[in-house]
């Protein structure tokens, strides 16, 4: 078995380590990177991994898995870019950043596989876009697959569709939060307890999304079926229109992808340059 060390142990970095360990994986073949002490001393602890610096992970461990933030990026890549040969792979979960910018600083031939998750990792249910750089295998698009499959679903992708998924379920959760969020509000309004209001509207959500997921029907027949005539939820569906709630949607994920791109560009630009 692999081993496999996750770079930068925040909350999408626990979220894998816990799931890679629910799917079999030993500790022993585990290994992450925190830069607070304690928090590296609590999660070994909690999981019974072992937690260790940058450059020892990068030597050590046959899967890199890059989960740091984008700002952060830079740090990471001059403390272990020398380190980072063909013989290893590179999955990286940092958003809006090419597979190109790592082929870049590695060692020439390193495969790497770009990855946008979502926080439902934390409890099992991620979604997960992959795509292979240039040195990528099927064999390492199948290896980090396996991995992701741990905490949710994953699909393959052209990378050129990256920054769209970024946009669309990268964020995606955020969006569904702020809903639930304003029908809490409204219950709240309508004299509901805040508790029962939040109890109907989560329980709504997840039946809703178990009901889409399991293929009962296109979202719009769905709908549909609970819009009797001239009945309530068509007076809602109505001031929902209304106010533009769909074109308010719409424009959030394109914003949400304008800045994807906008994250990755400076990065793409340089590659781009060198290769001229």
């Amino acid at each position: 078995m692999s081993t496999i060390a996750v770079l930068g142990a925040g909350k999408i970095g626990e979220s894998l380590l816990s799931g890679l360990l629910n799917a079999g994986y030993s500790p022993e073949n585990l290994l992450f990177t925190e830069r607070y002490q304690q928090r590296a001393e609590e999660l070994t602890k909690r999981y019974g991994v072992r937690a260790t610096d940058l450059p020892t992970a990068a030597r050590q461990a046959d899967v890199l898995v890059v989960s740091v933030k984008p700002q952060d990026i830079e740090p990471l890549l001059d403390e272990v870019g020398d380190l980072v040969t063909p013989d290893k792979l590179v999955a990286t979960l940092c958003a809006g950043l090419p597979t190109s910018m790592f082929e870049r600083r590695f060692a020439a031939g390193t495969p790497v596989v770009r990855v946008m998750p979502n926080t439902p990792m934390l409890v099992g249910e991620a979604m997960s876009a992959v795509s292979g750089g240039t040195h990528a295998t099927e064999a390492h698009l199948d290896l980090v697959e396996g991995l992701l499959g741990s905490v949710g679903r994953v699909v393959r992708i052209p990378e050129d569709q990256q920054d769209a998924v970024t946009a669309l379920s990268g964020s995606g959760p955020a969006y569904f939060f702020y809903l639930v969020e304003a029908m809490i509000d409204a219950g709240i309004l309508l004299g509901l307890p805040r508790s029962v209001a939040a109890e109907l509207v989560v329980q709504s959500a997840v039946g809703s999304a178990t009901m889409l997921r399991e293929g009962e029907g296109h979202p719009v027949i769905m709908r549909e079926g609970v819009t009797s005539p001239a009945g309530t939820t068509i007076s809602g569906v109505r001031e929902l229109e209304k106010h533009g709630v769909r074109a308010a949607l719409i424009d959030a994920v394109e914003a949400a992808h304008s800045r994807s791109v906008e994250l990755g560009a400076k990065h793409r630009q340089e590659t781009d340059s060198e290769g001229a």
